[in-house]
């Protein structure tokens, strides 16, 4: 297993982050222990949660996957240093999760304490906003005018974004987190934080994760330059598309107990005509170099420069072995070659 550091935190983690939001709905207590344990004996020192998981979220299953994560640990406390933990505190709009309010200072001391208190640890390693307050071009929502950033109030987001921080860091001096990350955000987030955090002398964002993969490209360039050179780690999720690139997907196929088989919160935005014949053509390549297609699909998210570490999920250990292998070995030259000319027929394909 191969290590970046996280961002200027000084924290090492292995290039794939073990992720967990199946667990508590797909998966349960004895499926959780066997990927952590298998993970870990691979070389995975990252594991990424959140408060709102399982998913799909419900106010059932609000907390469920920090919960099993905790049992893990109170089974093996001693075993708590041999991985980076991260979680993340929801965004508004789900009403179980604090009446579905804006992330607040207050929202961020509650929050971590009920993570505590569910991880049944002393400390969160990186603590994570799951998606800011304002409304940003995520989840399907990247395409011009589908949301307007000249309707947002600045400066209200930017006193917002002082009073989170100025409770993260308080959390950071009490030893309850050590760093703190963005997810679903971009570059004009990443820069406020760091402005705010340099001009009242306030903990530094670490990290951000946001969505990235071979049919959901949009962070390159612009924000994954701005991250290696701002020294904020950059964590893909979904690098498979929520498995649309495994090909289990292919031509409306819905295999029993797999994600797309449930409820979206956000629809199935990624199932286009042009996702599907993307996803052919890439599973063409895969079977052409001898390659699963999550092999070929996470080894290139990993080879992509500016890339710390990929976030990946599984429903069960022969998916985890699968996915894990995709690190062992970079890719070669002609199979970089192939994938290009796909994706540059299909640069945005949902």
């Amino acid at each position: 297993m191969e290590y970046s550091e996280l961002g200027a935190s000084g924290l090492s983690v292995s290039r794939v982050c073990l992720g967990t939001m199946t667990w508590g709905t797909q998966n349960d207590q004895s499926d959780a222990n066997a990927q952590i344990e298998y993970s870990l004996a691979q070389g995975v020192n990252f594991i990424d949660t959140a408060e709102m998981y399982a998913v799909p979220p419900t106010a059932e299953t609000h907390g469920t996957t920090e919960t099993i994560i905790g049992n893990w640990i109170a089974a093996n406390p001693a075993r708590r240093g041999e991985f980076i933990l991260a979680t993340k505190i929801a965004g508004n709009g789900l009403p179980w999760i604090r009446g579905g309010g804006d992330i607040t200072g207050e929202a961020i001391l509650s929050s971590i304490d009920a993570s505590l208190r569910r991880l049944q640890t002393d400390y969160i390693d990186l603590y994570q906003l799951h998606w800011p307050n304002r409304t940003s071009p995520h989840f399907g929502k990247h395409f011009p005018n589908h949301i307007r950033f000249s309707d947002v109030d600045a400066g209200a987001h930017s006193a917002q974004k002082l009073e989170i921080l100025e409770a993260l860091d308080a959390c950071i001096k009490a030893g309850k987190i050590r760093h703190f990350g963005l997810s679903d955000d971009t570059s004009w987030g990443i820069n406020e934080y760091i402005r705010l955090s340099e001009q009242h002398n306030l903990a530094r964002v670490a990290s951000i994760q946001n969505e990235f993969s071979l049919l959901h490209a949009k962070d390159w360039p612009h924000l994954v330059e701005n991250c290696v050179h701002a020294g904020v780690a950059y964590l893909p999720w979904s690098p498979l598309a929520s498995g649309a690139l495994t090909g289990k997907y292919i031509d409306g196929a819905r295999p029993a107990g797999s994600r797309w088989s449930y409820a979206q919160r956000n629809r199935l935005f990624r199932d286009t005509d042009a996702s599907n014949q993307a996803i052919k053509a890439y599973v063409e390549v895969a079977d052409k170099h001898g390659l699963t297609p999550a092999q070929l699909a996470l080894g290139w998210v990993n080879q992509v420069d500016g890339v710390t570490s990929t976030i990946i999920g599984a429903t069960s250990l022969e998916q985890l072995r699968d996915n894990l292998s995709a690190f062992e070995k970079p890719l070669d030259q002609q199979a970089l070659e192939d994938l290009d000319r796909i994706f540059r027929n299909y640069p945005a394909p949902f």
